[in-house]
């Protein structure tokens, strides 16, 4: 009898639970995930915009004859647009791209096309991976992604060693969104670890914006190249924030709303401090800029304030129940609240009549909290006991000796083995670097990971 009579009680428990959560979710906003973080500066915001306006020139199939260019144009001179290549070109093997020559603010520029749901190839480069299936200098990434990356970097790698070489003062910018975001970040990291094959680029020279960024490596890599890698993210947007495998959130996309609600579901039961120590769980790359233009319980777009930070916990790890985290992934929308942003920046600095010796000491000072704040990051990945992390990055290339020539791939290789490599492509020299274990993962091979 007395525990008939406790059913009733245990139903109001659950039903009280459950309206909590409920109550819980519907009221998170993407405004909670970057309120801690500080404001950006007009610095280190104004390529966004523009960089935002190459990818979607990447969308025209003439650019001296635009059919989708924005308000104001694109900004790209077509004479110096050095590269263009299709679907056709790329034969599925990565999203179309294009290479720039920006001389107006000296950079090179590789941007990437986010996903064309209409061609299967890119559904190809989403599916090629599985949890864990791809280790990369000590952490995991994206199969497919990092493929992309390696044909690209293997078709177009002359062309970057002689534009580098020809203009030492121009720095290298890998950009893309979406599915291009995760191609671009890939880029980066094989870039910034193999520098002797693009002239020995100085890292500083090598940037990566990730807009609207897709979860293509794992926490201690997207922390450990925040100073080069920087992603994205307006309001309430859906892929920075869900941890499903990427294939899968695109194989159930006719039930998308349903796919994040029971995502939003089963994280609700995952403590963080479990998160955090699954070395295989993706991350969207790098320093985080969010932009913020709605406010919770209230109609329409404000003026739009864009925070950062190099977060480690709370890196966009809660879903956003809202009817605009679609919309909120487009390149067209993202373009168009940066550039409102930047120009609300930009109004600001001129109210305040900062003076350009003062312009140049607060640029230094910025340039010195971001470093502090990313040694600050990777201490903290230490601290949470994050898999892999460790405080400071040593950063260089893979197999080098401390007198920097490269290091033979076996004890018994011999001289023809250096001609060998100088014709290795970049997908080659992926899979030089590892081996498959008994369970037939990509790991780091040891001759390599104890340099």
């Amino acid at each position: 009898m007395s525990i008939i009579c406790g059913v009733p009680i245990l139903e109001c428990v659950c039903c009280l639970g459950c309206s909590r959560w409920v109550w819980k979710r519907c009221l998170h906003t993407a405004g909670h995930d970057s309120e801690n973080w500080g404001l950006a500066t007009s610095d280190e915001f104004e390529p966004i915009p523009r960089v935002c306006r190459y990818i979607l020139a990447v969308y025209e199939d003439d650019i001296r004859k635009p059919l989708w260019e924005p308000v104001g144009g694109y900004g790209i001179n077509p004479d110096l647009l050095l590269v263009k290549k299709t679907y056709k070109d790329t034969r599925g093997r990565a999203p179309p791209y294009i290479l720039y020559l920006d001389h107006d603010h000296g950079d090179i520029v590789l941007a990437f096309r986010g996903l064309n749901m209409a061609k299967e190839s890119d559904y190809a480069v989403l599916l090629d991976n599985k949890l864990g299936k791809k280790k990369f200098d000590g952490g995991y990434v994206h199969n497919g992604l990092l493929k992309a990356a390696g044909w690209v970097l293997d078709t177009e790698n002359e062309t970057l060693k002689d534009l580098v070489k020809k203009y030492p003062d121009y720095t290298l910018t890998f950009a893309g969104h979406s599915l291009g975001s995760g191609v671009a970040a890939m880029l980066t990291l094989v870039v910034a670890q193999n520098l002797e094959k693009l002239e020995n680029i100085d890292r500083k020279r090598i940037r990566c914006y990730a807009i609207a960024p897709a979860r293509c490596m794992s926490l201690n890599l997207a922390v450990r190249y925040a100073d080069i890698i920087h992603s994205v993210v307006l309001q309430d947007d859906f892929l920075p924030r869900t941890a499903t495998p990427l294939e899968d959130i695109f194989k159930s996309l006719l039930c998308l709303p349903c796919l994040l609600c029971l995502r939003c579901l089963r994280d609700t039961c995952v403590s963080e401090d479990r998160m955090l120590k699954d070395p295989r769980r993706l991350y969207a790359p790098g320093r985080l800029y969010h932009i913020v233009e709605r406010k919770p319980l209230r109609c329409g777009r404000f003026p739009p304030v864009v925070k950062t930070a190099v977060p480690v916990d709370g890196r966009f790890e809660h879903i956003v129940l809202s009817c605009n985290a679609t919309s909120d992934h487009a390149i067209i929308w993202i373009e168009k609240e940066a550039k409102q942003a930047l120009e609300l920046m930009h109004k600001d600095d001129k109210a305040l009549q900062i003076p350009p010796q003062q312009k140049m000491e607060r640029q230094e000072t910025l340039a010195r909290e971001h470093s502090e704040e990313y040694k600050a990051a990777l201490q903290r990945a230490v601290t949470l006991a994050v898999p892999h992390a460790y405080a400071l990055a040593p950063y260089g290339t893979f197999g080098q000796t401390d007198d920097g020539e490269e290091e033979e791939e076996s004890p018994g290789s011999s001289g023809g083995g250096s001609s060998r490599r100088k014709k290795e492509t970049w997908n080659e020299l992926i899979e030089r670097l590892y081996d498959k274990d008994d369970s037939r993962s990509a790991v780091l091979k040891k001759s390599v990971s104890s340099i």
